[in-house]
């Protein structure tokens, strides 16, 4: 029998976190096709509806009930809008340890959300979930997620040499990918003690 993550929401004080739902789907399209998301993450580019769809109604619940891992949206309190998404995968059900991923969109950047957001995902996973362990990777460039690394108190624990794909805009305006390394932070229930945003 599969192990998975029951089907949840979780609420902060400014977010709520849930699966995707079908309205979500436009917003989405937005925020995987701004710059910053292209650059550094794998989604497709251009990122259509069609891939929003089969995100939102495929693959993003078969990770949940696949046992990989869960995909949350992050919506705003007041407004409904969605500002990110969280991503827990490569879940290991023995060692109680998984990976998480998160993305901003642009219009919800410098408010502090993605730390929110992980934040509780981490508290959830580490008190409901009893797990022991969470990893987050990040790009040696991509200084906006080390700091919600640091926030939510990961200690960086090492470098990946050439183990990350990213994207440069070209001259013509295209994007080319270039290697590069990977920042490995973990996080253990302990400490969350030190954590800055906790």
């Amino acid at each position: 029998m599969t192990r998975t993550f029951p089907d949840i929401s979780i609420s902060t004080e400014r977010l709520v976190l849930r699966p995707f739902e079908e309205e979500d789907m436009r917003e989405l399209v937005d925020m995987m096709n701004d710059e910053l998301t292209v650059a550094w993450t794998s989604v497709p580019h251009p990122y259509t509806l069609d891939e929003a769809r089969l995100w939102t109604t495929r693959v993003a619940p078969a990770e949940r009930t696949g046992g990989r891992g869960i995909v949350l949206a992050v919506m705003e309190h007041l407004t409904h809008r969605l500002v990110g998404v969280v991503h827990l995968s490569n879940t290991n059900w023995r060692a109680r340890s998984s990976e998480v991923g998160y993305v901003v969109g642009p219009w919800a950047r410098g408010e502090g959300y993605a730390a929110e957001a992980v934040l509780a995902v981490v508290q959830w996973l580490f008190g409901d979930q009893r797990f022991e362990r969470l990893e987050l990777r990040t790009a040696a460039g991509n200084t906006a997620s080390q700091q919600v690394a640091q926030k939510i108190g990961c200690i960086s624990e090492g470098i990946l040499r050439n183990a990350a794909i990213v994207r440069s805009r070209t001259e013509d305006g295209g994007w080319t990918d270039i290697r590069t390394d990977l920042i490995v932070w973990g996080l253990l229930p302990e400490d969350l003690e030190d954590a800055p945003v906790a």
